[in-house]
């Protein structure tokens, strides 16, 4: 993809996000044309210690599809999963994502070895210049006993059929219809209960950001597959002049 289309710079992130009973994390990093940024979280639930970070460079940080490095602080490989892959127009231009959703995370957090699961996001495009939306994305296992992971969102790559949205059952995707989003409350029939908030509000000469996604736990139904289990994960809000 070029760095400037249709007078839109690329903007272009590699996200991942590992959770489970005792422990959740993420760590990004992000380019809006030549600008980097980059971050991290820790929600230590055991501990019930919480930290972050956010950087304007990527400061060391290494995020692949199959990585996740923070020195210091985590080191993490990403196992391999079913991707879901979406182009979608975006204002005059487009944008694309791929996501996968279930897949196994291992490695070490602190001294700590650990064993999660978790869902890998690549995003790219020339977004409109001013963006929102909202998402859920999660882990859990189903009353049948089942592992399902899942990615919903409002706002980017949600037309009506070939979406982002989706369920994995079992490593198994498959899209699932629109899903109301009751703000960071919860989406759908599931009900998130939140318990360590990444925020940030940023205002440059061109580029202006709110964004709030919090970390916690996820109860109800899942469309198309059932009562839920268990569940962990995060819901984000992110409105966005870029």
């Amino acid at each position: 993809m070029p760095a400037w289309l249709g007078g839109r710079p690329l903007k272009r992130w590699t996200w991942v996000g590992a959770f489970g009973p005792e422990l959740m994390v993420c760590a990004a990093v992000a380019r809006i044309g030549p600008a980097s940024a980059a971050w991290w979280a820790v929600w230590d639930r055991a501990a019930q210690n919480f930290c972050e970070r956010s950087l304007r460079r990527a400061g060391g940080l290494v995020v692949t599809p199959s990585r996740a490095l923070v020195p210091g602080v985590m080191e993490l490989e990403v196992g391999d999963g079913a991707p879901v892959e979406v182009v979608s127009p975006h204002g005059a231009q487009h944008i694309w994502t791929r996501k996968r959703g279930g897949v196994d995370v291992w490695g070490r957090v602190g001294d700590r070895r650990v064993e999660l699961r978790g869902l890998v996001d690549e995003s790219a495009g020339y977004h409109a210049r001013r963006t929102a939306w909202l998402w859920s994305a999660g882990v859990g296992v189903l009353a049948s006993g089942e592992p399902v992971a899942w990615n919903l969102v409002d706002g980017v790559h949600d037309a009506p059929v070939n979406s982002e949205r989706t369920l994995w059952v079992d490593g198994e995707p498959r899209e699932l219809p629109p899903q109301r989003f009751d703000g960071l409350a919860g989406v759908g029939g599931l009900r998130f209960a939140a318990e360590a908030t990444r925020a940030r509000r940023e205002s440059y000469v061109l580029l202006r950001s709110e964004y709030e996604q919090p970390f916690g736990t996820f109860a109800g139904v899942l469309p198309e597959a059932g009562e839920l289990r268990e569940g962990w994960g995060v819901m984000e809000r992110h409105a966005v002049a870029w």
